[in-house]
């Protein structure tokens, strides 16, 4: 693997720690008064999702981890895993449900997504930024009870509840953020 010495590492880099890929959050040069200058890293391990702080000092150096990403599908899931296909080389992948955590709320067969590779061992997935799915269950809004700010639960298709206005009924589509699980808007019957 290749190093990275300490003056050439930035934001967004990907370098091993302790055998574990992390990705660099922040990277700060120190010139304390004497001595010699200093590198504070901020990290983010790829793996089990911890933050680690580093201080190097100028000379040292970081291995370079072989972490790619590539563009995916969400094919299937069950009680352990999701499955999802890597669309370059149409190989599937399992990652563990625990990986995946409340992001699996969000995800449609044949969704596409993004996934993280680690010597070539899936690690990581993001779900579409967005997705459109139809609400199956949801109170019907009170008459006369429509003003502008007003919400309820509703549940969508995938299983996730999302908060939505009280005009949104059973049947109807809506558009999710699927970083943040709001509604965004209504997108038809």
């Amino acid at each position: 693997m290749p190093t990275i010495n300490a003056g050439e590492l930035r934001k967004g880099q990907k370098v091993l720690i302790d055998n574990d890929p992390c990705e660099i959050l922040l990277c700060e040069f120190v010139k304390p008064g004497k001595g010699q200058a200093l590198y504070k890293l901020k990290l983010k391990s790829l793996i089990k999702g911890s933050n680690i702080e580093r201080t190097l000092r100028s000379g040292d150096s970081l291995e370079s981890a072989d972490v790619r990403k590539s563009p995916g599908q969400f094919m299937y899931s069950d009680q352990d895993n999701y499955y999802f296909l890597d669309s370059t080389n149409f190989e599937q992948y399992p990652l563990a449900v625990s990986v995946v955590g409340t992001r699996g709320l969000f995800l449609q067969e044949n969704a596409p997504c993004d996934l993280l590779f680690f010597n070539d061992r899936l690690i990581d997935m993001d779900p579409p930024q967005q997705i459109i799915s139809k609400v199956t269950y949801t109170e019907p809004a009170a008459r006369g009870n429509t003003a502008n700010g007003l919400t309820k639960e509703a549940q969508i298709e995938t299983g996730a509840t999302v908060k939505v206005p009280a005009f949104i009924e059973i049947g109807e589509l809506i558009k999710v953020e699927t970083s943040t699980g709001t509604y965004v808007e209504r997108a038809g019957k």
